[in-house]
């Protein structure tokens, strides 16, 4: 018999996340509450983490030469 896969949507994985990142339960806690791997959990942690930076980019960066030469 064929298990499907539970997807997971982008709120509920950012609040596993968060969660983690607090670290003020381990991630086996944190997955065990939430009936997931801990793997998966660290993954989100990490992907968090890494993707945090975009949240704080300036879009008002200027355009490099070579931007500058593709409009002309």
């Amino acid at each position: 018999m064929k298990k499907n896969r539970t997807r997971y949507n982008e709120e509920f994985k950012a609040k596993v996340a968060m969660e983690a990142l607090r670290e003020q339960r381990t991630i086996n806690e944190i997955a065990g509450q939430y009936q997931i791997h801990p793997n998966q959990v660290s993954k989100w942690k990490s992907q968090l983490i890494e993707n945090a930076k975009i949240l704080f980019e300036d879009g008002r960066t200027k355009k490099t030469d070579k931007d500058k030469e593709e409009l002309v």
